[in-house]
Formats: structure tokens, C-alpha cells, sequence
């Protein structure tokens, strides 16, 4: 923790810091500069940085640029401001990035963009050079400035699908994991599926999670229905409104998939509030296991994405392009598993 016996006000300086440390004032120059070299071995520059962080060292950001030529900022991309206020999965990546980035000596700063409305201020921030790097959650396929910098080779990491192969990718299967969600909800006797996604189906591929749900469909003989789809927003609002709609359907589904778990809840909220039940009337699966689903009633099951280990791992990418580094491996696909609780019908370990 910062030291407190210091009189307040007074900024702490790279020799105290060296001292702490016990190294050279260029061995801390080197390290807090995100200036890379042999000379300074890994268990060094770790213990630079545990002795800036307890000595509360602030550095001087407009020398640092000038040293560097770097400004110790890493901005990401969030489609949407919106998404900020409803997307839990985009809340568990930006606190584990906030956490990269503070290790490594990096702020964040946090961008949004609006393809419908033409406003990339992202672009902004890479031309004038006010930023080192770029994490994109969620990045749009249709942005021509993500295709542009990836042409250029700028230091950025996709936190999603892209189809690009040269763009730098941590991402998980959607497809294969619905389809998995899928089968299971079959499983369970049910052949009235519907599906809810997380935004609107006609900008997705049929690659993705409303891909997987129509796959198994088709290979289970089972038609598919479109009055048994729905588009949502990323918000439990939408999930409630979609589902109230599926609701007046004659025949309505006796189970709906759902493409993330705050949309979910929403579905259930309504289910519940038309005096149906979950699952007897309506079974519900969604996917990311964000920590709420676990606290849901009845505990939600669920598509577990490994959301903290996807944003780590693209956070200590982006820092690798940004010294320079190639990535052994830039298109990292990470494994998901189905979380079984109690409103798909089933009693997991985890319900």
C-alpha cells in the first residue's frame, strides 16, 4: 500500500523509488518508461513496479511521453455507450483490464462509437496519437477504421470475432456453445424452442450464437420458427419486452434460448410476472455466466464465457504489440462450458 508517512502533497520521485527498490535510478527509468531491454530481467521491473505502487509514485506523464515517445495509455472500444450501462459482461472486462493496465504502468481510457451515426471518436484518439494501443470488445465487422488499423498493423486486440484472420483475437466458440445449450434444452424433452438474442438479429452471422440454436435444430429434425425469435438489446429491458411477446404466441415456446444472461433475466422477470413458471412452463438457458446468474430465482443456466481470463489475456497482448513483440499465438480461442442450475428443468452442482 502507498506509504503514509510522507508529508501529503509532495510528489514521490524515481530515486526514492530506486531506493526502495534497490536499483538504479536507469533500471527505474527503464521500467516505469514501459521502455523494454535485457538489462532489466522480469523479477526486476516486477519489483520497480511493487515499490512505485507503495510509495504512491506518480509519474510525470508529458516527460514519459517524451522519453518514450509513448503517452502510458491503453483506450478501448466499447460499441455503444449504452452497452456500459447494461452489458454485465462488459463491466467483468473493463475491471480486469483496469488491473492489466495498472500493473504494467498503463492507464485506460474508455471510448465508444456508434456505427449508425458515422462517430468513431476512437479514431480520434489513435491519430492524434493519444493512446498506445486498442482493446475492442465486441468489434463490429462492418467498421472500415478497425479494418484500417488492422492493415496497418496497429497494436490492437479484438475482444470477440473478426473476420479479418490477420486481427489479433481473443475469443471463445459462440457457435459450438450454443449448439451445446441447445442440445441440452432438447434433451429435456423440450421441441418448442425459441430464441432471444442480444441485439438485433439481422446484424449477426449465422456463425454466431443464433447459428448454433438453427444448427442443432436442423440436425434434430426439429423446424425452425421465426415467430418464436426475437432481437433484444443487450438490457434485461429488451429481455422482458421480447419475452411478454413470445408469451402471446398460441403456442407459445416451452423453452427459449438466450444470447447473454442480463437479457435472460429479463425473460424470467416476465415469465413470472404473467404467472407462468420457470421452468415448468418456460425453461431458460443464457449465456456468460455473469455473477448474478447464479442468484437469479430460479438460478439461471447458463453458457459460462471465461470473460476476466479473455480480457487478461488480450490486456497482455496489447502490451506485447505495443514493445514491438509478435505474438506467437494472435487468434486465442478459449474453451466454455455449460453451467446446468435449475431454470432449464435440471438440478446442477452449481444450482
Amino acid at each position: 500500500m502507498p506509504d503514509t508517512d510522507r508529508r501529503p502533497g509532495r510528489r514521490v520521485t524515481s530515486r526514492e523509488v530506486a531506493e526502495r527498490a534497490g536499483v538504479s535510478r536507469a533500471t527505474v527509468s527503464f521500467v516505469l518508461n514501459g521502455v523494454r531491454t535485457d538489462r532489466v530481467s522480469e523479477d526486476t521491473r516486477q519489483r520497480v513496479l511493487r515499490a512505485a505502487r507503495e510509495l504512491g509514485y506518480v509519474p510525470d506523464s508529458a516527460a514519459r511521453t517524451l522519453v518514450s515517445g509513448r503517452t502510458g495509455t491503453i483506450g478501448l472500444l466499447v460499441n455503444h455507450a449504452q452497452h456500459l450501462r447494461v452489458d454485465a459482461f462488459i463491466n467483468q472486462a473493463l475491471h480486469c483490464l483496469t488491473e492489466v493496465c495498472s500493473d504494467h504502468g498503463y492507464r485506460l481510457l474508455i471510448e465508444t462509437s456508434d456505427l449508425s451515426r458515422g462517430v468513431y471518436d476512437y479514431n480520434r484518439l489513435v491519430e492524434s496519437r493519444q493512446i498506445d494501443g486498442l482493446v475492442v470488445i465486441n468489434p463490429n465487422p462492418d467498421d472500415d477504421r478497425l479494418a484500417e488499423l488492422i492493415d496497418r498493423r496497429y497494436p490492437m486486440v479484438l475482444v470477440g470475432n473478426h473476420p479479418d484472420p490477420r486481427a489479433a483475437t481473443v475469443s471463445v466458440n459462440s457457435h459450438e456453445a450454443m449448439k451445446t445449450a441447445t442440445r441440452h434444452a432438447i434433451g429435456r424433452g423440450h421441441r418448442r424452442i425459441g430464441f432471444i438474442h442480444y441485439r438485433r438479429i439481422g446484424s449477426v452471422g449465422e456463425g454466431g450464437r443464433f447459428g448454433g440454436y438453427r444448427t442443432v435444430l436442423a440436425e434434430s429434425g426439429i423446424p425452425f420458427e421465426p415467430r418464436w425469435v426475437r432481437s433484444g438489446d443487450y438490457s434485461a429491458e429488451s429481455g422482458y419486452t421480447a419475452m411478454l411477446s413470445l408469451l402471446d404466441e398460441p403456442d407459445r415456446p416451452t423453452a427459449v434460448m438466450v444470447g447473454n444472461d442480463t437479457v435472460a433475466i429479463g425473460a424470467i422477470s416476465a415469465i413470472a410476472e404473467s404467472g407462468l413458471r420457470v421452468p415448468d412452463d418456460v425453461a431458460v438457458i443464457g449465456f456468460d455466466d455473469i455473477p448474478l446468474a447464479r442468484f437469479v430465482v430460479p438460478p439461471l443456466t447458463t453458457i459460462r464465457v471465461p470473460v476476466e481470463d479473455m480480457a487478461r489475456r488480450a490486456g497482455g497482448m496489447v502490451m506485447r504489440l505495443i514493445e514491438g513483440e509478435e505474438l506467437g499465438e494472435h487468434r486465442v480461442l478459449l474453451p466454455t462450458e455449460l453451467v446446468v442450475r435449475r431454470s432449464c428443468g435440471a438440478s446442477g452442482a452449481d444450482s
